[in-house]
């Protein structure tokens, strides 16, 4: 069985444009909320009881594409391709047609180009317009950000997208350690991203009040919701083999996977099913419990989740659980659903090469039901050799990766 590690990583969100700027913003404790607009300057004023969320305003498609090039991908997709291209950059693999024919790509997103959908409703339903864009179906499509990400390198392996909601590039990355340690693909590039902010997923959001009207407070006994984000993020993970034989330097090691479905409630977590996913990421690694030192958690800021989440890591670690440091890094970033899994890999991989713990901010007081270390508000030194990162979605579906410090 090969081991698979991590060569390039790339990221843009709402608190850095790269992984540089992301790393120090962790470190900073940085909030990426801002008032937010439509990127649609056509786009008539939101009225939402929610104002802020971790948008990405200097993020212009100008900026990275050619027109045409723009006018042919939704921002959910053009977020995916610059992130590739920063992974693709840093792993320093140069391409061989061999090479392009086995290299895969698994992407992950939860609602794909839900924003030109949206638009495309307004301007049949509302403006009276026979037919929406002439490219909406290839730009809504989910997979749109793998594709584009295969034309651009020529890419020829396989390619494809996994849609399981807010946990949809945890299990990304997780097939991609399948398709390494089985040797059906020496390199994958994996992760995913998403592009929340048009008026009608926004209202959709709105319409199930778990959107913090104020700020996103993870784990805190005064926690009213989440934060809404966008962003990408791409990991280039290859066999340890062919990464010391063409001279690259492993950053980290993908360990383990653990995936579990609740079989419960559509969107009610369940703590047993989520410990049972960290369970099975810990046997999948071949490490004890006690090897873990630090969790990025899906510490979305809701009462359940949050209250849940540590129920299960209780359950899952046992006495040890009071000894790790959790940490929401959505409190900075946000939650960025179908991204959030492999831009909280990132996070957590940054974590383990320059030896900190990001922090949970804005955290006020402590609750009974969440009753762990939750690093608040300011990041500590660190030098742990494992760390987890978990990502728990609507529909119950669970996905946990260990990431191992080389």
């Amino acid at each position: 069985m090969h081991r698979a590690v991590v060569t390039g990583i790339g990221v843009t969100c709402a608190i850095g444009r790269n992984v540089a700027e992301f790393t120090q913003a962790l470190r900073e404790g940085r909030d990426g909320a801002v008032a937010m607009h439509s990127p649609d300057p056509n786009s008539e004023p939101w009225d939402l009881r929610f104002t802020r969320a971790a948008q990405m305003h200097e993020f212009l498609a100008a900026d990275h594409f050619q027109p045409k090039e723009a006018d042919m991908l939704d921002r959910f997709a053009q977020l995916a391709v610059v992130a590739a291209r920063e992974a693709v950059k840093q792993s320093g693999i140069e391409w061989t047609p061999e090479l392009r024919e086995t290299t895969a790509i698994v992407t992950g997103s939860c609602i794909g180009g839900q924003t030109t959908e949206d638009r495309g409703f307004v301007e049949v339903y509302k403006r009276g317009r026979p037919r929406p864009h002439p490219m909406t179906i290839p730009k809504t499509m989910a997979n749109a950000g793998a594709s584009a990400i295969s034309m651009e390198h020529g890419i020829t392996g396989p390619a494809f997208t996994v849609a399981t909601a807010c946990a949809s590039s945890a299990h990304a990355i997780g097939q991609a350690l399948s398709m390494i340690r089985s040797g059906m693909s020496d390199v994958v590039l994996a992760g995913g991203s998403e592009a929340t902010f048009s008026p009608g997923i926004l209202m959709a959001w709105e319409s199930m009040r778990v959107v913090s009207p104020t700020v996103c407070r993870p784990f805190s006994r005064d926690r009213n919701g989440m934060m809404l984000g966008e962003g990408g993020a791409i990991l280039v993970i290859e066999s340890l083999e062919h990464a010391l034989a063409r001279g690259a330097k492993p950053l980290a090691e993908i360990a383990g996977v653990g995936m579990s479905s609740d079989a419960h409630h559509v969107t009610q977590p369940s703590a047993e099913g989520a410990a049972r996913a960290i369970t099975r990421g810990l046997k999948d690694a071949g490490i004890h419990a006690e090897q873990v030192s630090y969790v990025n958690a899906h510490g979305t800021g809701t009462t359940v989740n949050d209250s849940t989440e540590t129920r299960a890591l209780h359950q899952a670690f046992g006495a040890h659980a009071t000894r790790i440091c959790v940490s929401s890094t959505k409190s900075m970033h946000g939650h960025t659903l179908g991204a959030a899994g492999a831009i909280e890999s990132a996070a957590a991989i940054q974590a383990l090469r320059e030896g900190f713990l990001p922090p949970t901010i804005h955290y006020n007081e402590p609750d009974p039901e969440c009753d762990l270390d939750y690093v608040p508000n300011l990041m500590r030194k660190w030098d742990g050799e494992y760390a987890m990162s978990n990502s728990f979605a609507f529909g119950g579906l669970n996905a946990v990766l260990v990431l191992r410090r080389l």
